[in-house]
């Protein structure tokens, strides 16, 4: 595997672990936030790039295996985010302004999908917008 299709399962691995963090702001995750996370992933995040995983799929994917193992083993959202944003101050480089609005993008979708935005998605929100500032 060369080394660009690593980092970009890596990109995409992080990405699940910002939206698992996202998601499960408010301590539940809900069908229909899995849900507008799959429809992001398939109308927009397909499109990014032409990196495959191992398995010759498209690397994006790799968000939702990521975010759906999370949520089996009840992981921790704060270190999730620990997470990315670790991965987030040492690529910066993969973060270009379309890479910021798509993140950004998703984000608000998947916090504003069931009843609006309550205070903990809005804290999380803000702590993404503060990473990317």
């Amino acid at each position: 595997m060369k080394q660009s299709q690593i980092e970009g399962n890596e990109f995409y691995e992080n990405l699940g672990k910002l939206f698992y963090y996202i998601a499960m702001a408010d301590k539940s995750v809900r069908a229909e936030e899995i849900d507008k996370l799959k429809t992001f992933i398939r109308k927009y995040w397909l499109d990014v790039d032409d990196i495959e995983n191992e398995y010759g799929e498209d690397a994006a994917f790799q968000i939702e295996a990521v975010f759906n193992r999370l949520l089996e083993y009840e992981a921790d959202a704060e270190g999730s985010f620990g997470e990315f944003k670790s991965f987030y101050t040492n690529h910066k480089d993969k973060f270009n302004s379309y890479i910021k609005v798509l993140i950004l993008d998703t984000s608000n979708a998947i916090a504003n999908t069931v009843y609006g935005k309550n205070k903990a998605e809005l804290i999380a929100l803000a702590n993404l917008q503060l990473l990317f500032q």
